[in-house]
C-alpha cells in the first residue's frame, strides 16, 4: 500500500483540515507527524502558556487519531531534516501540509519543495489557516491593500472555499518510532498560568458552540467590556487550528440568518474581527519586514525615549494606572487579555511610557496563549501609530477616561487588583492628587498622562519634520 505523510503544524484537528483531508483521500496509508522544536528555556515567539496549550492540543489530537485507527507520530529537531528522515523511513511518496502565513514557516516550505525535488517526493501544500491568502484580496490595480475597510469590502465579495468533511478513518503504518507526548518540561519551561483554557479540538468546539448559541447575538453590545465575558474566547483555538476558520465563518453566517436585525449586526461585527485577522496576515505575507521595522516608513529609526525600568513595572502590573495594571495581571494569571485592554495597555506602553512597541510585542507573544504573530504585530503597530491602518499618532487613549467608558463600576479592575477591592470605583476614573495613592500597597501613577501625551505629540512631530 502506498504511503504519504501529513505534517501537522497549526492545524491540530480532524474536522475541515484541507491537507489532511486531501492526504486521506489518496487512499494511501497516512503518517500523521508533528515535529517538536528543540529550543530550550526561552523563545522569541512563545512561552509557558502557549506551550502548555500546545501540549494539551497534541494529547487531544493523538487521542482523536487513535479513535479512527491511527496515531500521532512525534519527532524532534529541524523540521526539514526530520521530515526527510521520516520520508525515507516510510518510503513516502508525498508530504501534505497546510501553508503557514509567517515568514519563518514559509522559508521552511521553500526548502521542503527543493528537498522533495531532490528525493523525488511530491510536496503538497494547501490553504487552510486563512480563508483568503497572500495575493487573493487585491485592489482593482492588482495591489495589496494597506487599509482595512476597503480590504474587508473586497474580502467579503470573494467566493469562500467549502468546508471539507471530518476524517472518519485513517490507516497508518505500524512500528513507527515516536517520542512521548510532551509537557512544558520538554522545553525546560515552568508551568503555565493557572487560568489557561482547556486545550484540544473537543474543548474548542464546545467553546464555539457556546458562543454561537449565546454570545454572538450580543457581541456588538458587550465586546468592549473587559469584565463582561463578551468575546468568543476562540483566538487560541484558531491559532493552533483546533477550529477551522472556514467552518467558524460559515457557522457565524448561518447563525446570523436566524437572528433579528440587532443580533445580525452583532454577528457581522464579529465576522469583521475575523477579517481583521486575515488583514494582518496578508500584511505579514506581503510585508514581512514589519516584524523588525515600522510598517509606515516615515517612523523607521524613531528613538523611543522611555526608561527601561518602567518596562518591568508595566509587565508586573505596577504602574499605578488601575485599568492597565488589571490587564497586565490578567495576562500573567491566565495567559489571556481582553482585546480592549490589550489596546489600552499597548498604547500606555508606547504613548505614556514612551517605550518601543517591540518590547511589548515580544512580551505579549511570550505570555499570551493565543499569540498570533501577524495579529500581535499588527495590534502593537496600530497602538504605536506606526502600522497599517494605524491609529494616528495624535490619537492617544487616556487610561482614566477609558476606565470610565469600559469599566465604570470597576468590576474588571477589582477582579485583578485585590489592593483596590474596597475602593470606590469612581476613583479609578481620574488620577489621584499628586503624591497620593489610590490605596495602601498600590503604587502611585508612574507618569502624568497629560504630560506624557505632550511628549508623545512632540516626539512624532519631530520625526515628521
Amino acid at each position: 500500500m502506498k504511503t504519504v505523510i501529513h505534517w501537522f503544524r497549526r492545524d491540530l484537528r480532524l474536522t475541515d483540515n484541507t491537507a489532511l483531508h486531501a492526504a486521506a483521500s489518496t487512499g494511501a496509508q497516512v503518517v500523521p507527524v508533528y515535529v517538536l522544536s528543540d529550543w530550550k528555556k526561552n523563545h522569541r515567539w512563545t512561552g509557558p502558556n502557549r506551550q502548555h496549550f500546545l501540549c494539551g492540543s497534541l494529547r487531544s489530537l493523538d487521542a482523536n487519531l487513535q479513535a479512527i485507527g491511527s496515531r500521532l507520530i512525534l519527532r524532534q529537531g529541524d523540521a526539514l531534516a526530520e521530515l526527510e528522515k521520516l520520508a525515507v523511513e516510510t518510503r513516502a511518496e508525498a508530504i501534505f501540509f497546510n501553508r503557514d502565513p509567517d515568514p519563518y514557516g514559509r522559508a521552511v516550505e521553500e526548502k521542503l519543495e527543493k528537498m522533495g525535488q531532490a528525493l523525488g517526493i511530491a510536496i503538497k501544500p494547501f490553504k487552510d489557516v486563512a480563508i483568503h491568502e497572500q495575493r487573493e484580496v487585491l485592489t482593482g490595480a492588482g495591489d495589496t491593500f494597506r487599509v482595512f475597510t476597503p480590504y474587508s469590502k473586497a474580502w467579503e465579495k470573494l467566493p469562500k472555499p467549502p468546508v471539507v468533511p471530518r476524517i472518519k478513518s485513517l490507516a497508518t503504518p505500524a512500528g513507527l518510532a515516536s517520542l512521548p507526548l510532551p509537557d512544558n518540561s520538554f522545553w525546560d519551561l515552568p508551568p503555565a498560568a493557572g487560568g489557561v483554557l482547556e486545550a484540544g479540538e473537543k474543548a474548542a468546539r464546545a467553546r464555539m458552540k457556546a458562543f454561537l448559541d449565546g454570545g454572538l447575538s450580543r457581541y456588538g453590545e458587550i465586546r468592549d467590556l473587559p469584565a463582561g465575558g463578551g468575546t468568543s474566547r476562540l483566538s487560541q483555538d484558531l491559532r493552533y487550528g483546533l477550529l477551522s476558520i472556514r467552518e467558524l465563518h460559515q457557522e457565524c453566517l448561518k447563525k446570523a440568518d436566524s437572528l433579528d436585525a440587532k443580533g445580525r449586526g452583532s454577528a457581522m461585527k464579529y465576522i469583521a474581527e475575523l477579517i481583521w485577522r486575515e488583514f494582518y496576515m496578508q500584511i505579514l505575507w506581503n510585508y514581512p519586514e514589519v516584524l523588525e521595522l515600522e510598517f509606515n516608513p516615515k517612523y523607521r529609526g524613531m528613538v523611543w525615549p522611555g526608561q527601561m525600568a518602567n518596562l518591568e513595572r508595566w509587565k508586573n502590573g505596577e504602574t499605578g494606572f488601575p485599568i492597565v495594571d488589571a490587564a497586565m495581571r490578567e495576562l500573567r494569571e491566565t495567559g489571556f487579555m481582553h482585546n480592549r485592554t490589550r489596546m489600552i495597555a499597548a498604547m500606555f506602553l508606547t504613548k505614556d511610557l514612551h517605550l518601543d512597541w517591540r518590547h511589548g510585542e515580544s512580551y505579549f507573544m511570550q505570555a499570551l496563549t493565543d499569540g498570533e504573530i501577524a495579529s500581535n504585530n499588527g495590534g502593537w503597530q496600530w497602538s504605536a501609530g506606526t502600522g497599517a491602518d494605524a491609529a494616528p499618532y495624535f490619537r492617544i487613549q487616556n487610561p482614566w477616561s477609558q476606565t470610565k467608558r469600559f469599566d465604570a463600576k470597576g468590576v474588571y479592575i477589582k477582579r485583578w487588583i485585590p489592593e483596590l477591592r474596597d475602593i470606590d470605583a469612581s476613583k479609578f476614573q481620574d488620577p489621584p492628587a499628586p503624591g497620593l495613592r489610590l490605596a495602601k500597597g498600590y503604587p502611585a501613577p508612574i507618569v502624568d498622562h497629560s504630560a506624557a501625551r505632550d511628549i508623545t505629540l512632540d516626539l512624532f512631530k519631530s520625526v515628521l519634520l
